[in-house]
């Protein structure tokens, strides 16, 4: 069945990733288009010598023959047997290339020529196709080659032998080379992709184990908890009928199990969202490294209340989250200094892609815990590159 028009990988490409996929592209557009400017040359030449109008037609052919190749290359995007695109397309792609290889037939110079675009055709039709019909096609395409000689002896009533221009030969050779050039190009972007995917993978399961753990310390603290709740309650139904005072101790011891299970949640919960801002520094530039990004801290001890300290880790974590959610970022530096009467922190990037997260809650939330502590939070976009600054008033030292 027929793929989308413009088949493609996951939109969640990082921009390395891109960029591996325009340099693929643009090697395989340059080798084309070089061999094609040859063999235009060659038809410039044949139309220019006999001016007849089986050359003419030639040209014209080969003109969209070439057209349609450069195209065409855009839906390799798609891998090694990412399937074709549609139907319209690849019969454009085949048949100019066929009328040129019939017309050769027709043009006595440069003969073997004319079977090239078809060649470069099927080159790029099999890169889509799965690999057993792959490789029919290319057998295919070779056989169409081979076959030309024949017919233009049947036609003309004599075959042409190996072009004795040292530069045609070569052309031959480098178009007998391209499907491993398509090939093993395009291996090797089917590599990177799935590298980029085993990234976003680890990332994924990096969440998903620090989500297990924090359920597996909730159920330690509130397993035992609540099976005492629930016996306790039990036997107080028990006794309600029968002692009405041991009924109420139980309910008593109840709910001051429950207020017990309570501190411990608020706990656990509290010791799971606060973190140190060294560990939060830390873990910035772990993580920015591991998406890609090769991160720069900058930091010099700081005078820092606990309200502020606590502010400014949030501000690391807060800005990380948005280099990743909000930008193809391949650098970011994060400083941290001291300033008249507080500490400062500086948090930029570059490959900013979305417009600059003012309005989330994400960043209001923290522009409002900043201003209630007297500091501010400011962010800028220019050209790609995103800064975050965020300023507090400390007291005492950091801890």
């Amino acid at each position: 069945m027929p793929t989308p028009e413009i088949p493609q990988p996951p939109a969640t490409l990082g921009r390395s990733v891109r960029t591996t996929w325009t340099y693929t592209l643009g090697s395989i557009v340059f080798i084309l288009v070089v061999l094609d400017a040859m063999l235009l040359g060659l038809a410039v030449e044949s139309f220019n010598a006999t001016y007849d109008v089986v050359s003419g037609l030639l040209l014209v052919t080969f003109l969209a023959a070439v057209l349609t190749q450069v195209r065409y290359a855009w839906f390799l995007r798609a891998g090694l047997g990412g399937g074709l695109p549609r139907t319209v397309w690849t019969v454009a792609l085949i048949l100019p290339a066929a009328v040129v290889w019939v017309l050769g037939l027709f043009v006595a110079a440069d003969a073997p020529l004319w079977v090239l675009p078809l060649w470069l055709a099927v080159c790029l039709l099999a890169c889509l196709l799965p690999t057993w019909q792959r490789m029919a096609v290319l057998g295919a395409g070779l056989a169409a080659a081979l076959l030309h000689p024949f017919a233009y002896a049947l036609v003309n009533g004599s075959a042409y032998g190996v072009p004795d221009n040292p530069g045609v030969r070569m052309l031959l050779v480098y178009a007998a080379g391209m499907p491993l050039v398509l090939l093993s190009s395009l291996w090797w972007w089917r590599v990177v992709v799935e590298l980029d995917r085993h990234r976003l993978m680890a990332g994924e399961l990096a969440v998903a184990q620090e989500r297990l753990r924090f359920a597996a310390d909730l159920h330690d603290i509130q397993g035992h908890h609540l099976q005492v709740i629930a016996l306790k309650s039990e036997l107080a139904e028990r006794l309600l009928p029968i002692d009405v005072d041991a009924a109420r101790a139980n309910i008593h011891e109840t709910r001051l199990i429950a207020k017990q299970a309570l501190e411990e949640t608020r706990t656990l919960v509290s010791g799971y969202r606060e973190t140190s801002l060294e560990n939060e520094l830390e873990n910035a530039r772990e993580v920015l490294t591991a998406s890609g990004a090769a991160c720069e801290l900058q930091l010099t001890p700081v005078p820092a209340g606990p309200a502020a300290h606590k502010a400014l880790a949030m501000t690391v974590r807060e800005a990380t989250t948005n280099i990743l959610r909000h930008s193809d970022a391949t650098t970011a530096a994060i400083t941290l200094a001291a300033s008249p009467g507080g500490a400062s922190l500086t948090i930029s990037n570059n490959g900013a892609v979305s417009p600059i997260p003012g309005t989330g809650t994400g960043l209001l939330g923290l522009r409002e815990r900043l201003e209630a502590l007297g500091g501010t939070l400011e962010t800028s976009m220019d050209t790609g590159r995103f800064e975050l600054q965020a300023w507090v008033p400390t007291k005492g030292t950091l801890p």
